[in-house]
Parts: C-alpha cells; structure tokens; sequence
C-alpha cells in the first residue's frame, strides 16, 4: 500500500479570486467520511494523505485498473453552488484538485450548510484512458455542422458515490487532417493560445456545454485523464508533445470551425482527447507540462502542427503513438523524440514557441533569484504585490526596487506554493515566471473590467430596451460589459470583442447565459434578460468579489477640478502630469504650486486628447483614474525611473496613410504583435495600406478595442506601449 497526497483549491473569478472558508469533506466511495477540512485565505487545503495502491501497478497494462483507489469529493460554502466530485481516482504521488466555486445568483440560493441538490455541480473521474479495460464501437466521422450553440445549463444530479466507467471514453478514431498554411503563425512558429474552447461531449451533442479552458490547464488536464502519472518521465514527456501538438493541429487547421462548430476541440476520445472537466492534476505531470506545454512537433520544411494520432496501444491500435508502448522504450532509455521517431516520421521536429498569449512579457532567459537586478525583477516584484491584493497570504514586498533579495525570494516561495509551481525554491525560472505573468494577467484583466462598470454607468434598474444581432450602440457595449464580467466566473459563458456590436460572438454568449439561468435561449436580450444579467451581475458583488485593494494613489477627492481649484489634490494632479510627460512629451510642464491655472488646463486637455478621453480640461473621475493609471504605468509602481519614452500619437492614422508616422507604427506594430498576433508582419514601407490594416484590426481584436482598422489615440498608446515591453 503506498499514500496518495491530495490538496485541494478553490477560486473563483477565472481562478483570480480565492475562496476562503469552503468546507472540503473527502469520502471513501461507500460514503464513509475520511476528512474534513475549510480552505484558508489562499483557498487552499491542508495535505489530506490518501491510501493509494503499490506504484508498480499502474507500470504494466495488465494491473492498470488495480493502480488507483476512488475517492468522492465535497466543496461547499454559503453563496457559491457546490461542487462533487465522485471516483476521483488517486495514486501514489502528489496531486492537486482545483475546484471552480461558481457563484449563486440569488438570496434563497445563497444560504446553505451541505450540498443541496438543486446547486450542485457534480464531475465524475474515473480510470485515465490508458488504465480502461476495454474499447467501444468507434464513432464515425465528424458529422455535418448544426446551426444551434453548444453551450447549455449545467444541471447535474448527485451521482451515486460507485465506481462508474462513462461509455465512449475508451478509445479514439480521429479523422486525418492535413497541414496546410495558417495566418496564425509568426516567422513559422505558433503562437500558443491562452485560451482554447472545449465541447464536453460528441461533437454532434447540441446540449453539451462549451467552455473556455486555459491552455495550460487542459494539457494538465487531458494528460492527467489519459495516461498514468507514475510512468517514467521520458514517456510522459513524449505524452505531453503528442498531446499539444494534436490540440494545436485542431486549431491551426480550424477542424471544428471550419465545419460551423463553436469550439476547437471535443472532449470525447472517439474524436479527439479525453478531457474531465474539473478533474484532479497529478504534480508529476503538471511540473512537466509547466515545462512543455509550449513545445509542439511538427515535420521539418512544414510550419503547423503535425497530425500526431495516438492510442494506448492494447485494446486500442492505431497507426500513431502507442501510450503503452511509450513504457517499454522510455524503459529501453529512449529520449521523447526517439520515442516520437518510433511511430511518425523521421523528420519530425520539436519546436518552442515563444509567443505565449495571456502571458504579460517573455521569460528573460536566465532565472532570476537572490542577488539578481533589472527590470525584470522589478517587473515580478510588481506583479507579486498585485496578486497578493487577492492572495494575501503572499508577502508584500515593500522596496520593489529591481533587487532581488531575501524579501522577493520569500514571496515567491509562497506563490509557488499557492498555485501548486513544481519547484518552491525562491527562484523564478521559466515555470515560475508563466505562472506568475499569467495570474497577474487574470487579475488584472477582472480588476479591469470591474472598474469598467462605472464607465458603462450600470443603473439602479436594468434596461427595458430589447437587442438582438445587428444592434449597435451604448446598449450593445453596456451589455458586452457584463457578459465579460460573468464570463471570468462562469466559464460556459464565452468573452466578447467591446465593440458596441451585436455580432454572432455576442448572439453566442447570450445564449449560453439564457440556458445556464433557465431563459429562452433565443439570444435576444429582452427585459427578462437584462433582469436576469443584472441578478446575477450584483450577486457577484455580494459573494466572491473581494474587497477592492487600497488605491496607490489618492482617490478621486469627490468634486472635479478645473481652472480656479487650489490645494493638495491639485499639487496632486500637477505631480502626475509632470512625471506622466516624461514618456508623452506633448503634455506641458507644469509648476507644482496647488493653483488649476490655464497651463494646468492646458495639461489636462493635452493628456485627455492623448487617452482618448473628452478634452474639457476638467479632472473629473475618469480623467482622475486614468492619471493616477498612467503615472502607476510611467514610474513601474515606485516612481523612480521611467520607461523609455514612446512616441507621441502623432493624429488619426488610417487606409491611404503616409509618411514616417506611419513607418513608426508600422516599426512597433511588428514589436507589438509578437505577444498576442494572429496576423504576418508587415512592411515597414511609410504606406498605410491593405496589410497594415489587417495588422491593425488583428491588434484591436486581441486587445479588445473596436476592430476598425483606424488608428486612433487608444490604438497608438497601446501599441506603442507593448512594443515597448518587449526587450
């Protein structure tokens, strides 16, 4: 008998916010309570030690099903619908259970003191693909596209605590696809996404959901649910390529889309991967694809991702990867690309993309760690203090001075343990750093969009006004700002472009919100609609929203200034601006003296013209905000030395556009699109034409601006500033 060690996590908010005080129980699959536990200020466990079978069982085909004991899991708490999950299988080993506590949208649903039936989410695990006894009927070819959104209310019943073998996940007959060109490659290599869509069902199933998973996670996910984690490492690294590689093929060669389906992958091994929603992550696994998840095959001369079919090679053959197979030559002393070499062709090759999406600047090469300088420690060290505003159980460092010392190391040690890093060691490799940039990206993304709120002026009462696809205007954005809100907690519920366009992604989203919350899904947004959207949009400041951080700057003092205001908050004001002009230098020098003269409104009106905002000369709250915003930015959050001064917005750029302004977007387009570009470089010719529009829209798309193609002060300030980040 060997220990399995479990810890389990639950957040909320597109895991950005902890939830604190849920009640973990651990039950044996006769009901029999084992442990109970509440999650810390992290959301986090303690380590429950469960009793897990001999390691040498999961090694041999033949006692796989003998290599994991089952156990059901029950998280609940006041305000959040609760969450079982039954035959979670475990072995010996570490692994982690991360929980997504979805938020009630009502009072009478808020209170409960168990699991109830009707606010429950149950998954159910069972055996990895590899460990399943026998193989099923195959499932035919992908069928013809259906119309209707695969998103639908997830009500779930409580499964009975047995051990149950869900029919259709044993093996898989996955149509061939071919490598072809695809836009969404920079210089020949992928880009990886932050995000991928994720049918849980057949692929013809209209009632199954679609959620959006992160990239990450679901090679964690789909690796943890296929092959078993006690196999030696060069297997399950030769898994993890064959793995990435097949969902990055599904993307680049647009299989679903391309046949009128709203997602990029199924979760059925009939068809593609097996995936388990909500499932267990073994750590074994999880360190390497923290490692790997970027690193894809492909044949050499050829730039998508090779076609890499796999099966586990006894009750299933294939003319790809056998995962058992993987075994005996990982056992022989065969590296991943040998064993890959074993079963494709010889000319495959292993590529790294370094083009993460949702990852805030590239690894800077070299660890980072105590003794370490620069502005790359600078940068982690800001992004540790943001994310402690939501985890505070990490130290704030108070001297984020780009000195990596005792205090840096001590509050990453921290975060590697809270988000479950392989390695607490104080240092920040390349796992770390992903981690750490792609946790500061989602907080800061929902902080973000919380703040929004204000500026789409949410009313006491919803609207009565009825949209639908094709509407344009304030209603459409104020409604796209609340689909992206839920959309962080509720991941059924996909994101929308803020584009004041009611287009089919908007349609789709609305859909899957109607369905989840018992509406007609006609995606038509009437007052039960915006009634509901408002329900649930308010529970969330009820519920799982934390307390907003304290501002690093003074707050909006409650009156606008203009000419003729004197005092603190106008030295204030005139402070910001001055530091601001260091990197606009169209914004006047102003005297600090506390008096809101002509040359203080003069400041004002040039830095709203900057951003975009109404150029009154008035320092309302959003001008006050989106100074105090810039200043954080300009100084890194300290106020020392600033950033390297970016070029001015020189005026509206647009198709027909000449001249050296348009060669310097052009310049730090190119920068700029190797963080998030689905779009081919571009000529940097001066002439702004064809190409440099497509470059453009793809950049406001990934940006979340209005996809125009113009190039107004929005679009050249965030250009200019993301080419700038890259070193």
């Amino acid at each position: 008998m060997a220990i399995g060690n479990l810890t389990v996590q639950t957040t909320t908010g597109d895991e950005t916010i902890p939830v604190s005080g849920a009640t973990i129980r651990i039950r044996g699959t006769d009901g029999t309570l084992l442990f109970e536990s509440v999650t810390n200020e992290s959301g986090n466990t303690r380590t429950f030690a469960l009793a897990a079978p001999r390691v040498d069982y999961g090694l041999s085909p033949e006692t796989a099903e003998k290599a994991f004991a089952f156990y059901n899991v029950e998280a609940f708490k006041d305000g959040y619908q609760s969450v079982v999950v039954t035959n979670m299988p475990n072995i010996a080993g570490d692994s982690f259970l991360p929980i997504h506590m979805h938020p009630l949208a009502t009072a009478a649903a808020r209170t409960q003191i168990a699991p109830a039936t009707q606010n429950v989410e149950v998954i159910n695990i069972g055996l990895p693909a590899a460990a399943l006894p026998t193989a099923p009927q195959l499932q035919a070819e992908v069928p013809a596209p259906f119309a209707a959104v695969n998103n639908s209310d997830l009500r779930a019943e409580y499964i009975s605590p047995q051990s149950q073998i869900v029919a259709g996940q044993y093996g898989r007959a996955i149509p061939n696809a071919v490598s072809q060109p695809n836009e969404r490659l920079s210089n020949g290599v992928v880009f990886i996404p932050d995000y991928i869509r994720v049918h849980l069902g057949l692929p013809s199933t209209t009632s199954a959901q679609t959620v959006s998973v992160p990239f990450v996670d679901y090679i964690k996910n789909v690796t943890s649910s296929e092959i078993i984690s006690t196999w030696p490492r060069n297997s399950i690294i030769a898994n993890i390529h064959v793995i990435v590689t097949f969902a990055l093929n599904r993307i680049y060669t647009e299989w679903y889309p391309s046949r009128g389906y709203n997602f990029d992958i199924s979760s059925e091994t009939s068809h593609d991967q097996k995936y388990i929603h909500g499932r267990n992550i073994y750590a074994s696994i999880a360190t390497e694809v923290d490692i790997y998840f970027s690193t894809y095959a492909r044949r050499i001369g050829y730039a998508n991702p090779f076609f890499t079919q796999f099966c586990n090679g006894t009750t299933t053959k294939c003319e790809g990867l056998s995962q058992w197979g993987t075994v005996d030559l990982a056992n022989r002393g065969y590296t991943p690309i040998q064993i890959l070499h074993n079963y494709y062709p010889k000319d495959l090759e292993l590529v790294k993309s370094d083009i993460v999406q949702g990852i805030q600047a590239s690894y800077p090469g070299t660890a980072l760690s105590i003794g370490s300088t620069g502005t790359s420690v600078r940068r982690i060290q800001n992004f540790l203090n943001r994310i402690r505003v939501n985890y505070p159980a990490i130290p704030q460092i108070t001297n984020p001075n780009g000195t990596y010392g005792s205090d840096t190391a001590n509050a990453v040690r921290v975060f590697q343990n809270t988000f479950h890093v392989g390695l607490t060691d104080g240092v920040v490799g390349p796992t770390t750093w992903n981690k750490i940039t792609t946790v500061y990206v989602a907080i800061t993304k929902l902080g973000e969009l919380n703040s929004e709120g204000e500026r789409v002026g949410l009313s006491p009462n919803p609207p009565t006004v009825t949209i639908r696809q094709g509407s344009r205007g304030a209603d459409v954005l104020h409604l796209q700002y609340i689909i992206n809100v839920l959309s962080n907690y509720f991941d059924y519920i996909p994101t929308v472009i803020k584009d004041s366009y009611f287009g089919p992604s908007t349609t789709n989203a609305v859909i899957a919100f109607q369905r989840a919350n018992g509406l007609t899904a006609d995606g038509i947004v009437g007052p039960a609609t915006w009634t509901k959207l408002y329900s649930v949009y308010r529970s969330l400041d009820e519920g799982p929203t934390p307390p907003p951080p304290p501002p690093p700057f003074p707050p909006f003092p409650g009156t606008p200034l203009r000419i003729g205001s004197t005092g603190e908050n106008v030295r204030v004001i005139q402070n910001a601006l001055n530091e601001i002009r260091k990197v606009y230098t169209n914004i006047p020098l102003l005297t600090v003296d506390g008096s809101f003269g002509p040359a203080t409104h003069a400041a004002v009106v040039a830095f709203q013209q900057q951003f975009g905002l109404t150029p009154d000369g008035i320092v309302g709250p959003l001008t006050w905000d989106e100074i105090m915003k810039q200043y954080l930015i300009v100084t890194g959050g300290g106020g020392t030395t600033p950033p390297p001064t970016l070029p001015p917005f020189p005026g509206t750029l647009r198709l027909g556009s000449t001249g050296e302004d348009v060669r310097v977007l052009q310049t730090n387009l190119n920068k700029a699109r190797t963080l998030f570009t689905n779009s081919p470089p571009i000529t940097v010719d001066g002439v702004f034409g064809p190409a440099t529009q497509t470059a453009v829209i793809g950049f406001q798309r990934n940006n979340n601006l209005a996809p125009d193609g113009i190039v107004g002060p929005l679009t050249w300030n965030l250009i200019m500033q993301q080419a700038a980040s890259i070193t």
